[in-house]
């Protein structure tokens, strides 16, 4: 299963032919001679070495997407100030247009003249992830993200710790069963580190890569991305992501959860097949030199009167989660309607972006979205039911569509906890909202078929030939 169908664009993910070759594959194979005390240690060491080191790779990459924020847009995203809302005009500009440029001819270069960077699912099942080519992919991640570009930047942290999940696994001469554990728990980890989130981590690894809720699986996956988490926290902070106001469990939510379950399946549905699309039809070959800073000027030209589009989605999801119930009728109407117009925007410069051959997530953007949706319901809602926060209902709206686009309601429910710090009282409406929405989407993308992934075409020809 891909972790994020589009986002990691499976053309160029595929872009090698012919079948793998077993020194492709990462491991030794079975060994089934090998004692299980030393099997437990190994895995031990692991979880604490390996958690570890992802920890660091995490703090580090959220450290670099600061600093590039810093020096392209003048800021540094905060709850206070997620956004470039006070950047003059030319700043976003220039910072996009360079981003897009820059980034171009970058990522043309890895994969007309690097060996391919396959996606983390690739990965989980034995497609060797290149170092070098890895952490470059990596890094221009963060910095398209920290310039502007309109994209989820969790992708990069996963790829980081599968990377390094991979050589701990071929150095330790890991089984193949294991090799399959180990990279799965460490691109969970590396997702863990970066948002602080062990669970859903943990949940990224065991829900949507191994599929498996064996103890063991459960063990190893939790463990490494509670030590990620841990370490990271020492680089970054432990501040929540997103700033909510104080809530209350109230009849009122429960039921708006239960109530607008199917509109955010619908709208997560939907969000996944445009990803998908996108994905495979980005941009291949020279193509990339002009459509990527094309869209990145076009998300510019966006973000001159809606900042909040910028970045992964931050800045339109704190936006979501900071609108007052409190405003006369016809305010309250207008606000709604440019939420609404903020979410569309957001996911149509998402999709564009990938379809421009970018790489990244959809996480945030799937949550800044379903937020920005909720809230306009939200405002609503509160007139009917006084007394509930429109908070309570973005919350609900960024937890469900993120479960439904992802097809994961315990990853998305878990990750909304503990991206705002909340009790664990709020677990059940939010868990009911991701699991009504879940199987609302199922419903739907049965209804609506994927797209045909297109064949890649190699940049360099004479490249091509040569590496067959």
């Amino acid at each position: 299963m891909e972790e994020e169908q589009g986002a990691e664009n499976p053309g160029y993910a595929e872009a090698t032919r012919g079948e793998e070759t077993r020194s492709e594959k990462v491991g030794s194979g079975e060994k089934p001679n090998e004692h299980p005390a030393f099997e437990a240690c190994r895995l031990g060491a692991f979880v604490l070495v390996v958690g570890a080191l992802i920890g660091v790779g995490a703090g580090v990459l959220y450290l670099a997407l600061e600093a590039v924020q810093s020096v392209f847009l003048g800021y540094v995203e905060n709850p206070q100030h997620p956004g470039p809302s006070g950047v003059p005009g030319w700043r976003i500009m220039a910072s996009l247009a360079a981003a897009g440029v820059i980034s171009a001819i970058a990522w043309w270069l890895l994969r007309g003249r690097c060996k391919p960077v396959p996606s983390v699912a690739k990965a989980v099942v034995g497609k060797r992830m290149p170092v070098i080519a890895t952490i470059i992919h990596v890094l221009l991640q963060i910095f398209i993200v920290g310039a502007g570009m309109s994209i989820g930047r969790e992708t990069a942290p996963r790829e980081l710790g599968a990377m390094m999940g991979q050589r701990f696994a071929h150095l330790s001469r890991m089984d193949s069963k294991d090799v399959r554990l180990v990279v799965a728990a460490a691109a969970g980890a590396g997702f863990a580190g970066v948002y602080d989130s062990p669970l859903a981590g943990a949940f990224f690894a065991i829900e949507m890569l191994l599929v498996d809720s064996r103890w063991r699986t459960v063990a190893v996956s939790l463990g490494t991305s509670c030590v990620s988490a841990y370490v990271a926290g020492f680089i970054k902070g432990r501040d929540a992501f997103y700033a909510l106001p104080s809530l209350h469990l109230s009849v009122s939510f429960v039921v708006f959860a239960l109530l607008s379950a199917p509109l955010w399946g619908a709208v997560g549905a939907l969000f996944r097949r445009g990803n998908q699309w996108a994905g495979s039809r980005h941009a291949r070959g020279s193509a990339i030199l002009w459509e990527l800073p094309l869209v990145a000027v076009v998300t510019g030209a966006v973000a001159l009167a809606f900042p909040q589009v910028c970045g992964n989605g931050r800045a339109a999801a704190q936006q979501a989660f900071l609108t007052s119930a409190s405003l006369p009728a016809e305010a309250a109407w207008s606000l709604a309607g440019w939420l609404v117009l903020l979410a569309a925007l957001k996911a149509v410069l998402t999709i564009l972006t990938i379809r421009a051959g970018a790489s990244g997530g959809v996480i945030t953007p799937s949550i800044a979205i379903g937020a920005c949706l909720a809230a306009a319901l939200g405002l609503g809602w509160s007139h009917l039911c006084p007394g509930t926060p429109v908070a309570a209902c973005a919350l609900l709206g960024a937890a469900a569509v993120l479960a439904s686009s992802q097809q994961a309601p315990l990853m998305a429910s878990c990750l909304m906890l503990e991206l705002c710090h909340l009790s664990v009282e709020f677990a059940m409406p939010v868990g009911l909202c991701c699991v009504g929405a879940t199987v609302v989407a199922r419903a739907v993308l049965r209804h609506v078929p994927p797209v045909t992934e297109l064949p890649q075409a190699h940049p360099f020809p004479r490249a091509a030939q040569s590496a067959a």
